[in-house]
């Protein structure tokens, strides 16, 4: 992948498809990155469980020099059972790419790759949360197509609020979808 802004970055990143094989080489950076970035602490087991799973959904930028870790997005595939007849929704839990490579299309490329392993995968539909501050996340979500659908209070333990995004794959009947006990839509 040729990417022409920005000097510091290689011109061909190595993107590749998490594999459980990868885990003593990659777990620790993937989590190092990740805290840095995203306001939710996450255990050991919380990344085991998105990359034992679905780690087909997971994909990493490496730097092709050395093979250190550059960006990475953790994903997963689930029936959803708020939509009549259920939906396969694909779910993006974590995005993150260091601080020194952003804005280079790197988080974009990542994206797309994810959207596209869950679009072969038969998605309905991607969704994801973000905190509301978080602009820079909220241009790319939106660039690509994600549509905000939800404005969820207070979700992070910091307190922040988020903003439900979701990206249809598919057509859905708006009419077959089950509202929550509480009245409201998903």
């Amino acid at each position: 992948m040729e990417l022409s802004r920005g000097a510091d970055l290689p011109a061909d990143l190595e993107y590749l498809q998490y594999e459980h094989g990868l885990e003593a080489k990659y777990l620790p950076a993937i989590r190092s990155l990740i805290a840095k970035d995203l306001s939710e602490p996450y255990s050991i087991y919380v990344y085991r469980y998105f990359l034992y799973q679905w780690g087909h959904l997971c994909f990493m930028a490496l730097n092709p020099s050395d093979s250190s870790l550059i960006g990475v997005i953790v994903c997963k595939l689930e029936l959803h059972s708020s939509h009549s007849p259920p939906t396969r929704r694909g779910y993006i839990a974590m995005l993150a790419v260091a601080s020194p490579y952003r804005g280079k299309g790197i988080a974009t490329a990542l994206v797309k790759r994810a959207i596209e392993a869950m679009a072969q995968r038969n998605a309905d539909e991607v969704v994801l949360e973000t905190e509301e501050t978080n602009t820079q996340a909220m241009r790319l979500y939106e660039r690509l197509g994600f549509l905000r659908s939800k404005k969820l209070h207070r979700y992070y333990l910091n307190g922040n609020s988020a903003y439900r995004l979701v990206l249809l794959l598919k057509s859905i009947d708006p009419d077959a979808i089950i509202e929550d006990s509480d009245g409201q839509s998903p």
